[in-house]
This record gives structure tokens, sequence and C-alpha cells, in this order.
């Protein structure tokens, strides 16, 4: 099943209980939470205090994608703040392994981002220590990017990978997002789509969730 997770950072950050409803009731599978530090990446978002208010509004899932420069430090705050998946990034940790088994001791999934620049051997060795792998078709920081189509190759070695080694981790993409590019990250081998901008800056949530589905079913595997 093709998973819809908008990214929060699309959202009007001053009716955030609000918008997170509106995705709950479109029928959304999980929200989405961009957590920028203003030093891994040029923009500074949400904290851990934002975290736990939306997770006192809804009971979706909530992938928390940390963006920040000390993922380690951080993790736990953001576990305790009722996050269900933390994803780090390659790029911001010297010692993968350690913060894979710090994030898994917090009782919550875990998850590794790669840049559009990482090539995809700097995380070939992890893919089957965590729960999820985030490809990054922008470059990090800001919404309402253009997508980078050459990501879709690395998305394609990790797919192999997952399927030669009967591997359960899933694929999650963002940055770009739009009806096209989601169809051709699913054929891929993508199931978690994350769409900011493409579904919060729309009218109707509901009819714009609708429209994805429909138009990622012909590619579920």
């Amino acid at each position: 099943m093709i998973k819809i997770a908008p990214s929060l950072l699309a959202a009007d950050f001053g009716k955030m209980s609000e918008e997170v409803k509106r995705a709950e009731d479109a029928g959304v599978d999980m929200l989405h939470i961009d957590v920028m530090d203003g030093h891994f990446v040029p923009n500074i978002t949400f904290g851990p205090d934002m975290v736990r208010s939306i997770r006192n509004t809804t009971k979706l899932f909530l992938d928390v994608h940390l963006m920040i420069a000390e993922p380690l430090k951080y993790a736990p705050v953001f576990a305790e703040a009722g996050s269900d998946l933390i994803t780090f990034h390659i790029e911001a940790e010297k010692d993968p392994e350690k913060i894979i088994r710090k994030i898994r001791s917090l009782g919550v999934k875990c998850g590794v981002s790669i840049n559009p620049p990482t090539p995809f051997c700097e995380i070939e060795n992890i893919v089957d220590k965590v729960d999820l792998v985030l490809f990054m078709s922008v470059n990090p920081g800001f919404g309402g990017q253009k997508f980078i189509e050459s990501v879709l190759d690395k998305v394609r070695a990790a797919k192999k990978l997952i399927d030669e080694n009967n591997l359960e981790t899933e694929l999650e993409i963002d940055g770009g997002i739009t009806l096209e590019t989601a169809a051709n990250a699913v054929k891929a081998g993508i199931n978690i789509i994350v769409a900011g901008t493409s579904i919060f800056r729309t009218p109707d949530i509901t009819s714009t969730v609708r429209q994805f589905r429909d138009a990622l079913q012909k590619y579920e595997t």
C-alpha cells in the first residue's frame, strides 16, 4: 500500500491544530514533521514542544524527520514528545549504528535520510538495520523546490537491495512531489510519499489526497 504523509512544513503554522485535523479528516496515513535547526539546513522549524502539541491533537502516526546537526543528542526529547518514527541524516552522523541503537532503545522506529548529492553507498550497509530510508529529492531546507530526478537511481538501488535480501525496510521520498513525480517515485520503489505544498496549499485536501491515491494505485506492487 502506498502511504501518503503530508508535510506540516507547508501547513499554516498559526492554525496547526486545524491543519492536522484537515489532514486527518482527509484520510492520510501519517504526518511528516520536518525538524530544522538552522545549522544542518538553512531554516528553523519545529521543536519537541510542537511535536508534543501535535501528538495531543491526533492519533496519526508521527513521522519525525530530524534535519539537525546533533540527532543523537536530541532524539530522546523527540521520542518523549510522542514521535512514532525518528529519522536522522546520514550526513549528520559519523556513527550511524550508534544512533540507530539509541533511537530503537527509546521505543520508536528508526529511519535514515540521504540528501541528493550523497551516494547510496553511504547508507547501503545499514538499510537492513532501519525501518525506513528517506530519500530527499530536493536539497533540504525549504518547501516548494523542483524534484531532482537523479535521486530515483538511488531509490532503485535501495529497492533492489531490499528485494534481494527480503527486507521490510520502507522507502520514503520528500521534495518537489506532484502527481507526476510521485508516480515516477512509486515506479522506482517508493511506498511513502511526503507531499507538502501539493497537499496543504490546495483548497480541498480530501480531494487532493484522493487524487494521489487514485493516480498511484496502479503502480502498487
